[in-house]
């Protein structure tokens, strides 16, 4: 089997390159093999139909997690009917956890997906994600601060390098001193980004022009006393 994060958040954000996907598809299905996608952290993240909507790529197996619950300890796996006939009862495979159809994260999850299914969800979100990064980036332009940052749907990276990464060897080039200076900044702003320079972001639904316009204020406050 092949598992593997369509879109890494582990490392950042790091898309994939044109074509990556498409090739994994082509070769496990020429060898047999079992392609896994972990959208754990792109699952309803990016769009309705996770990051395989977005790149069009089916793979056999898809897990999910966190988001579905709507904050509720929960996940989800599912793919093709042939491999998840092979789990009990209909299969031999056992599969089960302590909190496995626990109501309370169910209905929470029927509600997070409900939510996400309204008309214009999505839209709203991209445009709200795009005026956070899109606004860092002007202000660290703005002040000669070696910066960068795109998103995806509501996934989205912050670099201290010129240009956006492709790989994780580009990640581990993005000045991680300097991250730490803007994660601390910010903090004492009461702007509480991920601790991590190889950590992705996420804005959510209860994200708005006034919580943006805050960070992007604060974010300029700091890049001018870094001039």
């Amino acid at each position: 089997a092949v598992i593997v994060e369509p879109v890494a958040g582990n490392m950042n954000l790091v898309v994939p390159k044109p074509g990556f996907l498409s090739v994994l598809r082509e070769l496990c299905t020429k060898h047999g093999s079992v392609l896994i996608f972990d959208e754990v952290m792109t699952g309803f993240r990016v769009g309705l139909e996770c990051a395989q909507g977005i790149y069009n790529i089916r793979p056999d197996l898809t897990t999910l997690g966190k988001v579905i619950g709507g904050g509720m300890p929960m996940a989800a796996f599912g793919g093709r009917r042939d491999i998840m006939q092979c789990l009990a009862p209909l299969g031999p495979v056992y599969q089960a956890g302590t909190l496995s159809g626990n109501p309370i994260a169910v209905s929470a999850g029927l509600a997070t997906l409900r939510l996400v299914q309204t008309p214009g969800f999505y839209e709203k979100l991209v445009a709200t994600t795009l005026q956070l990064t899109e606004g860092l980036a002007a202000a660290a332009k703005k002040y000669g601060i070696t910066f960068c940052a795109q998103s995806l749907g509501g996934m989205f990276g912050l670099y201290f390098r010129r240009n956006i990464p492709t790989s994780y060897t580009e990640v581990m080039e993005c000045d991680r001193d300097v991250f730490n200076r803007f994660f601390h900044a910010m903090l004492r702003e009461g702007i509480y980004f991920a601790p991590s320079a190889f950590e992705a972001g996420f804005v959510s639904a209860a994200h708005g022009k006034e919580e943006i316009n805050k960070t992007l204020f604060a974010a300029e406050k700091i890049f001018s006393a870094w001039r």
